[in-house]
């Protein structure tokens, strides 16, 4: 028995840090929407009761590192089920770059062992336990376009956005996500405006999307890889109609209406990195 599941990248359309909690995470206020970049995730039934990630990418763990692996344990744990699963993992969406591809591959494990074992849960059921993976999880469940709050795993949907074309554009650099909170500073830090972004969703108001982009952890990657804002420059310059770092980075992606305009800043990307990628917004969720 096999069963595919499509992992889309998210991008932060607005990313505020509200303060650090009494647990050691930070409290935060997002809004995401998922894009078509996406891993492609192959479950294959396993009567040895064993969990098995292959992946053709070298940077993909095999083990308990990987939250897909994690995400099958979880339920093969919780329900006691006898069956396991090979996992096989065709990577697209770049590692470590801000665009929840860990996160949304574990999303899709949770989806396809849930059908696979039969074990019936809802997708808000499979949401809860993905919290319990990881901060992103909860919402890459869901995908569409959503108000994550808490750590990000109360998650809220919204419209989705206007259509457009998204250019994102990762340098070849590492970013810590954990590095990058501990020099964050939030008495210094910009704010964005989330709740101009939830309204500006709500109306389809595309120019108001663009006018209320912004990420507080931004600043402190810029000031780390310059890179980061060499990027962020040339979208600016080539037209685009917003441009922002996605997560804790390195990732940086650009809105854009019109389908040459985006074409031409994705040629002049490609000069300057080699994974650069034009795509267009999802913005649904998945319901079943």
């Amino acid at each position: 028995m096999q069963i595919l599941e499509k992992a889309p990248a998210k991008i932060n359309l607005s990313l505020d840090v509200l303060y650090k909690r009494a647990d050691g995470f930070h409290e935060v206020e997002m809004v995401m929407t998922t894009v078509d970049l996406a891993d492609r995730i192959e479950l294959t039934l396993l009567q040895s009761g064993d969990i098995k990630v292959e992946s053709e990418s070298r940077f993909v763990p095999n083990d308990e590192r990987n939250l897909a692996y994690r995400a099958a344990k979880l339920l093969k744990d919780r329900f006691q089920v006898k069956e396991g699963v090979k996992i096989f993992i065709e990577k697209n969406i770049p590692v470590a770059a801000g665009l929840a591809g860990g996160s949304s591959d574990a999303a899709a494990v949770l989806r396809g062992v849930n059908r696979m074992w039969n074990l019936g849960l809802s997708m808000d059921e499979l949401a809860d336990l993905g919290a319990e993976i990881g901060s992103d999880v909860s919402f890459c469940v869901h995908g569409g376009t959503a108000l994550a709050t808490g750590r990000g795993e109360k998650v809220k949907a919204l419209p989705a956005p206007p259509p457009c074309w998204v250019v994102l554009s990762k340098p070849t650099i590492g970013v810590s996500t954990q590095t990058v909170y501990q020099r964050l500073d939030l008495k210094k830090a910009e704010h964005p405006d989330t709740e101009a972004m939830v309204h500006s969703l709500k109306k389809g108001d595309y120019r108001g999307i663009c006018s209320h982009v912004g990420n507080t952890l931004e600043g402190v990657t810029l000031g780390l890889h310059e890179e980061v804002g060499q990027i962020k420059e040339q979208m600016k310059q080539a037209g685009a109609d917003a441009v922002l770092m996605s997560g804790s980075g390195p990732t940086v992606f650009c809105l854009v209406e019109h389908d040459a305009r985006a074409q031409r800043i994705y040629n002049s990307l490609k000069g300057f990195c080699t994974e650069v990628y034009m795509v267009r917004m999802l913005g649904y969720q998945e319901t079943s």
